[in-house]
Formats: structure tokens, C-alpha cells, sequence
């Protein structure tokens, strides 16, 4: 057991299977869990564990059932891989203390990790991970964690099996007008990535006008076809394709435990998440009239301020990770948030990123406006001017890391791609402010081993500019 390696980064603990996510450190984040829950006064309630289609994920997954329980704590385990929204919503039915979730989302097919999640079904804040964190640090060998059986922990009542779909599929079917959306005659395309989410949006919507053709649906841990089950760009080539050759009206893509969602428009072209994050915001003020707060990471960029302005409603910005966004979607009781990777929430639903929940919300703005995803985006850039955004994902020697910090803090650059340098903050990494309200942006990921570089501007050509110019201001 090797505690020091547990560190609860953006969205909780991974780390490479059988190199340090083993199932002494799994046991030991579980007792970091109890622990905290036992000081908090919480060990009357139950906790939620579930887990996404990963290799041995279900084994985790009762293993950490088998700490909870033998610290006392009943234990809701979910029956059946899930995705992590379905997970979060069983923690608000059964007025759960918190949950564990077993997955590394996007991560590639070695990875694997745990996610906990608070009473409101949304990652913890920052000071709560800390507090849990600091009880897994303190365990020195295995001998000190509490475990029962899992057959005994059964009979003894501290461990219930629950099927955790049916109740959320319900909860949709009350929260959006399926009705309408199964009989608007789309024809869409979805990319489970091999994923918990698959089979969601297909249950939902079936029995209508609208076709729904589904890929990937098959557990694969070893994610074929895809460096990672990440719904970015890189790894949607086969639902472009297959939107183009079926000529269908878009295409979703649901990552590893369905909280994130990637759209490809009609014409198989992927669609950056920030227009996604817009669409969905233009969506809720415009289309169904609603107001709010808006939440939005740091690499979300400057689409929704001007939203903001025309709507007249607050926008807030945060850190990248949802650990900062979701505790502030319940302070403010905001209408949406969302972050740069693809995950979006929403007021009425849960203060936790939610693809397949996006993903109708998505489509039900294409029924009722008419429109495709292409006319839609010209529709936003109108309101709020063109944006283009990309960003590069560097692997990097963890050695480096402070080389590269202090190369880029003590950089002064007067100009990036050819455009003015106007400012800069340090909100979450280096944020270069340019002329004309384009940026860029370096931070080190919590999840990875990797440098991102992010830029937005007002051209396709000037993002990739701006991106040449912050690798090379990088050194990588």
C-alpha cells in the first residue's frame, strides 16, 4: 500500500492498474472515505458505489463496498456498470451522505480510478477532497483499514444491491419531452466508446419517428479503434464517417462513464465543446426562456460572457474541474455549467456533468428550432462574433514539471501568433490575454501526465498560431 501515490487531482484519484491503482490503495481511499464520513457524523447514512465498464472495475467496486461496510456504513452497490451521472442521481434518491465511483472516464484503457461525490450528487469541493485525502495519506499499511466480507456485509443488512437505471431513465422521462423528441424524425447517430453509457439514449428514444443508430456499444476495456474514450476529435472518426454515410442530422459520443458528451454536425465535422457549451446556454435562455447564473471553467472561453451580456445574466468562472464548478452551481443555483472537456450540468437536474442528459438537451434544440448543428453554430456566431478554438495535449516527464512552470511564469511575451499580449492571469496555469479577446492558455492536467495548450481566436488559422506560439514559449 502506497498512500503517497493517492492524490485526488481534478476529478479524484487514477492511476495505471496493477502499478499503483492496486487493491490495497483502492481499500485505502475507501477508508480515507469512511473515515471522513465517521468524523463528519455522517456513518448513519448510506453511501453509493458504482462502476463503468473498465477492466476488473466491478471488483474495485466491491472492494470498497467491503471497507465501508466494515466501518459500519451501509452500502448502496450499484448491480450493473453505470455511468457516473447514474451513480450521482442513485446518491440524491436514496438521500445518501456521498458515493464512490469507480472509473477513469477518459483515461486510456490501463487507467483506472476512483471519484467521490458528495449528499448532492456533484463532485466535492476542493477543501472536502483535502479532508479526505489527508485520512488515505495518514493509513500506513494494510492492517489498518476495516473490511467485512461482502457475503457477510449482505446478510447483515450493510450492503443493498440496486439496479441504478431505471430510476434516472424515469427521472428523464419526467425531466425532458421525449414525446416531442421521438417523434421529430431526426436521424442521429450515438458512440458509446465502449462505455457505461451505452444503450441510455437508445431506450430513451426509441419507438418513434426519430432513428438512432448506435456504435460501440459493447463492453471493451481495451477501448479498440481510439487512443482513449475520449469524445474529442482524434478518436471520432468513426461516427463522422458513419453520420456522413448514413446522412443523419449529427452525431453524439458519450466518453467512458457517460459525463461527457462530443457532437459531430451533419457533415461529420466535429464540433468544439466550447460551441457545444454556448448551444446549450443559447438553448436554455433563448429557446425555453430561462434565467440564471451561468458557471464555466477558465478553458471554456469568452462565448459565454457575451451570452451573458445579451441575456442579461451573471457568468462565473472557475477553475478547470468540476470540484470547483459543482459547489458553485449550488451556491449561486445556476441555470448551467460546464468546462472545456465536455461536460455540462444543469439546474433541475444535477450540479454534475451529465452526457447523455446534454445529449437530449442537444437534440431537443435541433427539433424544436429546425435546425442542424451547422446552422445552429451560424446562428450563435452571429449573436456573439466567430470562434474558433483547439488545443495540444503534450506527454511530459513529471521531472519537468517545475522546469516548465518557471519557464513559462517568468516569460514576458509582448506578442503570441501575431497577436498582442494584453494581459495575463494565473486563474488555473498561465492564461495569455490577446488583442481582439482572443488567449491562451498553459496548465498541467490533474488527471494525466500531460502539458494542455489551449487557444481560442477568431480564425481556424490564428488558433494555430497562437498554439505555435505557446508550445514553443513552453519549450515542448
Amino acid at each position: 500500500m502506497d498512500t503517497a501515490a493517492i492524490k485526488f487531482g481534478t476529478d479524484g484519484w487514477r492511476a495505471i492498474v496493477a502499478e499503483d491503482f492496486t487493491f490495497d490503495n483502492v481499500r485505502a481511499c475507501a477508508q480515507g472515505v469512511a473515515s471522513y464520513h465517521r468524523d463528519s457524523g455522517l456513518a448513519e447514512q448510506p453511501v453509493v458505489v458504482g462502476y463503468d465498464t473498465r477492466f476488473a472495475s466491478e471488483e474495485f467496486a466491491a472492494a470498497v463496498a467491503e471497507v465501508l461496510a466494515g466501518n459500519g456504513l451501509p452500502v448502496i452497490l450499484c448491480s450493473r456498470a453505470a455511468p457516473t451521472p447514474v451513480v450521482s442521481w442513485s446518491i440524491i434518491q436514496h438521500r445518501a451522505a456521498g458515493g464512490v465511483m469507480i472509473t477513469a472516464s477518459h483515461n486510456p484503457a490501463l487507467w483506472n480510478g476512483v471519484k467521490y461525490r458528495t449528499h448532492y450528487g456533484g463532485s466535492a469541493s476542493p477543501e472536502l477532497l483535502q479532508a479526505v485525502e489527508d485520512r488515505v495519506t495518514r493509513l500506513r499499511h494494510p492492517g489498518e483499514v476495516r473490511r467485512m466480507p461482502l457475503a457477510e456485509a449482505r446478510e447483515k443488512g450493510l450492503v443493498r444491491d440496486i439496479d441504478p437505471a431505471e430510476s434516472y431513465l424515469e427521472h428523464l422521462r419526467q425531466t425532458v419531452d421525449l414525446a416531442s423528441l421521438k417523434d421529430a424524425g431526426l436521424s442521429i447517430v450515438v458512440d458509446a466508446m465502449h462505455g457505461a453509457g451505452a444503450g441510455y439514449l437508445a431506450s430513451l428514444l426509441e419507438g418513434g419517428r426519430t432513428q438512432l443508430t448506435e456504435l460501440r456499444r459493447d463492453r471493451n476495456p481495451a477501448f479498440p479503434g481510439m487512443h482513449n474514450p475520449e469524445p474529442i476529435a482524434r478518436n471520432l472518426d468513426l461516427l463522422s464517417q458513419t453520420v456522413v454515410s448514413t446522412g443523419a442530422h449529427g452525431g453524439l459520443a458519450l466518453d467512458g462513464d457517460a459525463d461527457r458528451l462530443g457532437v459531430v454536425d451533419e457533415r461529420g465535422e466535429y464540433v468544439s465543446a466550447l460551441h457545444v457549451y454556448a448551444l446549450l446556454a443559447y438553448y436554455l435562455l433563448e429557446v425555453r426562456g430561462q434565467r440564471g447564473p451561468i458557471v464555466k471553467s477558465v478553458t471554456v472561453g469568452n462565448m459565454p460572457w457575451g451570452l451573458g451580456e445579451r441575456y442579461d445574466v451573471p457568468v462565473h468562472e472557475t477553475g478547470v474541474g468540476f470540484k470547483h464548478i459543482a459547489p458553485l452551481m449550488v451556491e449561486q443555483e445556476a441555470l448551467l455549467g460546464g468546462e472545456e472537456s465536455g461536460g455540462y450540468a444543469f439546474r433541475g437536474h444535477l450540479p454534475e456533468r451529465d452526457g447523455v442528459f446534454s445529449g437530449l438537451l442537444l437534440l431537443d434544440l435541433m427539433a424544436r428550432t429546425g435546425k442542424r448543428p451547422s446552422q445552429l453554430i451560424e446562428d450563435l456566431h452571429r449573436i456573439v462574433g466567430p470562434h474558433h478554438y483547439d488545443r495540444i495535449d503534450v506527454p511530459f516527464d513529471a521531472g519537468r514539471r517545475a522546469e516548465v512552470e518557471a519557464r513559462v511564469a517568468a516569460a514576458q511575451p509582448r506578442e503570441m501568433g501575431g497577436l498582442p499580449v494584453v494581459g495575463r492571469d494565473a486563474l488555473d496555469g498561465s492564461r495569455f490575454h490577446l488583442e481582439g479577446g482572443a488567449w491562451a492558455l498553459v496548465r498541467f492536467s490533474g488527471t494525466e501526465p500531460l502539458l494542455r495548450l489551449y487557444a481560442e481566436a477568431e480564425s481556424p488559422d490564428r488558433v494555430r498560431s497562437v498554439l505555435e506560439a505557446t508550445r514553443a514559449l513552453a519549450g515542448v
